[in-house]
């Protein structure tokens, strides 16, 4: 649990922050909030809460400690866009213009890269996190990298890390085998791979391709498998690598596929966090008060995937899809409507 240095003088805490982003269906502001718990926390008491805290990611991890098999699992890293199509980054802090997968363009709004973990039981929650801050002088990759280090040094031994052909590089790879870790990513069509010595060609002009991967000489990294899968738009490819190379040829597609599937959590968790936890939904400008809100986000959804895994939820949508059930009965078997408009 995090240690709270000092006393809050906020009546908003992360309990009921949490508990608002979970049950809110549209409007996440610090009068909307104000407005629903009345005396219980003014609008000035939120707003206090969102610009005190200094929430870390040691503390998201802290979280979900306890709760998870920290070896063995699959670690993935991705990032995704909140979108803030109507912010002007001038006015608000973190707001850039970020490549979206989802709108195939560059869009306003603010880059979250997560490190998502499934371990073998295949509970999955995100256990490291940065926002993209120019400040920082850095890049997604090296985010990346801060990040598998420290997870690791908090005691996660992951048997897999896992991620797009954005996170390929070399010196990602080179990272990776440095801590003797297990990798799949992504690559793209045109890295340069060797089957005889001293000849190398692009990945998508390979002429033999196995279902159970190709053994190649990735150029100025060593031996990995490579895989392709077909999709609508094309095909795709991914290379498999083991900290011990001697054993590629026992990787079989099933292992392939295992590893892909976990891989995906991380995407399906990008989509529950934007509809479940109002990570998209804020009004707040200082760069405190934003760190807060995608904090609170990231510990709603843990919430619910503790809930689920305790069984007291069959699915993550299930609170926000049941909680407003009773009064839309009323409203419509009460005829409130039609007595309206009488």
């Amino acid at each position: 649990m995090r240690i709270i240095s000092k006393p809050t003088t906020s009546n908003c805490n992360i309990e009921m922050y949490t508990s608002y982003l979970i049950s809110e269906p549209n409007h996440i502001s610090c009068t909307r909030l104000s407005t629903i718990v009345g005396q219980e926390a003014s609008h000035d008491s939120i707003n206090r809460f969102l610009a005190r805290e200094e929430f870390t990611p040691k503390d998201l991890f802290n979280e979900v400690y306890g709760e998870i098999i920290l070896e063995g699992g699959t670690l993935s890293c991705d990032d995704m866009v909140i979108d803030k199509p109507y912010r002007n980054p001038k006015l608000t802090e973190l707001v850039s213009y970020f490549w979206s997968g989802k709108h195939k363009k560059a869009v306003k709004g603010i880059n979250l890269i997560t490190l998502y973990y499934t371990d073998d039981n295949s509970v999955q929650v995100p256990v490291n996190y940065r926002v993209y801050d120019k400040n920082d002088n850095k890049s997604k990759n090296d985010y990346m990298q801060d990040m598998i280090g420290e997870v690791i040094n908090w005691g996660l031994s992951p048997k897999f890390i896992t991620g797009d052909s954005w996170y390929s590089g070399l010196n990602n790879l080179k990272f990776i085998k440095k801590y003797k870790l297990n990798f799949c990513f992504g690559i793209s069509s045109n890295r340069l791979v060797s089957i005889e010595y001293g000849k190398f060609i692009q990945v998508q002009n390979l002429k033999h391709w196995n279902e159970d991967g190709e053994i190649v000489y990735l150029k100025d990294y060593g031996q990995v498998k490579i895989y392709k899968q077909e999709f609508k738009e094309g095909f795709r490819y991914y290379i498999l690598g083991l900290s011990n190379e001697s054993h590629l040829q026992s990787l079989l597609k099933v292992d392939f596929e295992r590893i892909r599937k976990e891989h995906w959590n991380i995407e399906t968790f990008h989509r529950a966090i934007k509809q479940l936890c109002g990570i998209e939904k804020f009004f707040v400008r200082q760069t405190r008060c934003i760190m807060t809100h995608i904090y609170s986000s990231l510990i709603s959804f843990v919430k619910l995937e503790f809930l689920k895994t305790k069984r007291k939820i069959d699915t993550w949508y299930q609170i926000k899809r049941d909680l407003f059930v009773d009064v839309i009965r009323k409203f419509i078997l009460g005829k409130t409507m039609q007595n309206l408009i009488a």
